[in-house]
């Protein structure tokens, strides 16, 4: 067997797949191997499988000598992010912001449909369960943010912070990046908009209310189900449908301009949600909402696939036959426009049940919008002192 014959070998180990959709051929490759429930207790994916860059991959087998039970359970270790710059940038023609901040890599939520999973095969390791227990932190962050604001040639544009991985995820509750992060944007007079699915954002409404009163912040908390069992076997560390919905509230009655966004939206599995989440979230006094489709780019899709295959076996072919309807015949259509919402019947079905129930609360009547009149370049070390 040839070398690349080999590592392809072990990166998908030889576990047949279920029998795919009715009418549609197989295209999957084949199964990872599933790492033991009480190693991964409180995760989300159900494997570690290499990343697609690894020329090796490595995957557990037991030898005869049962030493698989010895192995421990995988525990959440956290590295330093040393990278120079905090804003990234991006030109994608259907996102509403151009630049944003992620003060960590790797996220302990453990959704297991997250699309920023593929990004830890840059770091060589897994997007798989890895991705959730090997976090990186970026303590510099707010002392980067402040030098790039404070650059001659910055012009102020609304930053998004964790539209990739979550910034209020568990590590925060110690670490305070975010917070700090906040701190300088404040002093700044910097717009921000925050996306984040943990009730820790509460902690920061002494900030964001006022920053609020000056058009700087908007906070949207993603509510995936109501059902407090499949959000917990869905994004198994992130708040409870309740605390998410309490955080809505308490953000909106602060007087900050509050987003639900019912996101991924999954068909067969937690579309049928979609107006009672709406529902809940107006009463707690949202203004406005969005959703997402479901996106299943790279390892996601066999990650998703796997979980799926574990928990709703038996919705296992129907939702991947929806999936496939809404994208073309294919898992995942990554084309500007269209990822986000999908195409066909189904996907247009969604979207108008979506409009239909705003309308009915009341949604999206306004749309908030903040402003970069109040920005103050920070003073540099060594900057000359106005006399005025």
């Amino acid at each position: 067997m040839s070398p690349a014959a080999s590592s392809h070998a072990l990166k998908h180990p030889p576990v047949k797949a279920p029998s795919e959709p009715a009418g549609v051929d197989s295209d999957f490759p084949e199964l990872g191997v599933a790492i033991d429930r009480a190693r991964r207790r409180g995760r989300g994916a159900q494997s570690n499988t290499s990343g697609r860059y690894e020329a090796e991959a490595r995957i557990a087998f037991d030898d005869g000598w049962q030493s698989l039970e010895e192995l421990p359970p995988f525990k959440t270790s956290v590295g330093v992010d040393t990278s120079r710059k905090v804003i990234t940038r991006n030109d994608s023609p259907d996102i509403g912001f151009d630049r944003s901040i992620n003060p960590y890599r790797g996220c302990e939520h453990g959704c297991v449909y997250c699309f920023a999973r593929p990004t830890h095969a840059y770091l060589g390791l897994s997007p798989g369960l890895d991705f959730e227990s090997k976090l990186f932190v970026k303590p510099e962050a707010p002392a980067q943010l402040e030098a790039e604001l404070a650059a001659p040639g910055y012009e102020p544009r609304m930053i998004a912070i964790g539209t990739n991985t979550d910034p209020y995820q568990p590590i925060e509750r110690e670490r305070k990046i975010m917070r700090g992060i906040l701190e300088v944007l404040e002093r700044a007079g910097h717009p921000v908009g925050i996306v984040t699915k943990s009730a820790l954002v509460v902690r920061d409404i002494d900030i964001l209310s006022r920053m609020a009163k000056r058009n700087l912040a908007k906070v949207a908390i993603s509510v995936t189900s109501l059902d407090p069992k499949l959000a917990r076997t869905m994004e198994p560390r992130a708040a409870t449908p309740s605390k998410r919905l309490e955080a809505l509230k308490q953000l909106s009655e602060a007087g900050i301009p509050t987003t639900v966004m019912v996101a991924p939206v999954i068909p067969a599995l937690n579309d049928s949600e979609i107006e009672r989440i709406l529902d809940a979230a107006a009463h707690a006094g949202v203004k406005e909402a969005s959703y997402v489709l479901l996106r299943l780019p790279l390892e996601v899709r066999d990650l998703f696939r796997e979980w799926l295959m574990a928990n709703y076996p038996d919705r296992y072919r129907h939702v991947f036959t929806l999936i496939r309807e809404m994208r073309g015949g294919r898992d995942y259509d990554a084309k500007w426009g269209e990822r986000m919402k999908g195409t066909g019947p189904m996907a247009w079905t969604i979207g108008r049940r979506f409009e239909i129930a705003c309308d009915r609360l009341g949604l999206n009547k306004r749309r908030s919008k903040l402003t970069t009149d109040h920005f103050a370049r920070p003073k540099r070390n060594g900057d000359q002192l106005s006399l005025f």
